[in-house]
């Protein structure tokens, strides 16, 4: 199987890249195809010209292989730290120029049509928020929007949100756990033919 992660984290070494790493390691160890983006190092540019919004219309060539590769891959994996209740604004742009009418989704007869109903989708983020206090207080805002507002909107039904917190106040022994974890979740949940 091919799998396409992408990883929205601005410092090489950080807890998101060690997830991302992991993730790539389990999906190759199991001989699957994997293709990886790191957002930042390969600066994507996260804003969306008018010229691209329309179907069917060009877009850049980095967003065109986004898009290539994306149609082609059994499963996602997306890493990130959890921003103001959001991705990282260069994540949220690779969302609103790669996700695109025609590609991921469209609209016939009326209704939302989402093409990716086939695909396997791990969310794996980072937070300092305790989660008692993100689900008592904000509502976990981060899990509609990738389980319904994104990938839901695109047609996926098998996903899979895991949050690893509180950063801050892990231990490293903590954090070796949590990889441990990911190697489980990526065996069970896209590793499995």
């Amino acid at each position: 199987m091919k799998f396409f992660v992408v990883l929205g984290h601005q410092r090489p070494g950080s807890f998101c890249h060690a997830i991302a790493d992991t993730v790539k390691a389990e999906l190759e160890s199991a001989g699957h195809e994997v293709i990886s983006h790191d957002l930042y190092e390969e600066g994507f540019d996260p804003i969306l010209p008018e010229a691209e919004i329309p179907k069917g219309s060009p877009a850049a060539e980095m967003v065109e292989q986004h898009c290539h590769e994306l149609a082609e891959a059994d499963g996602i994996v997306v890493v990130h730290p959890n921003w103001w209740a959001q991705p990282p604004a260069i994540l949220k742009g690779w969302v609103d120029r790669v996700f695109r009418q025609g590609q991921a989704y469209d609209f016939i007869d009326g209704k939302i049509a989402g093409f990716w109903g086939d695909k396997r989708v791990v969310v794996f983020t980072t937070s300092n928020t305790p989660r008692e206090v993100e689900l008592e207080v904000y509502g976990d805002p981060l899990q509609n929007l990738w389980e319904t507002c994104i990938f839901g909107f695109c047609g996926v039904t098998n996903f899979l949100r895991r949050n690893f917190e509180s950063m801050v106040m892990s231990t490293p022994e903590e954090r070796a756990g949590w990889l441990e974890e990911v190697k489980t979740i990526v065996k069970e949940r896209l590793a499995n033919s």
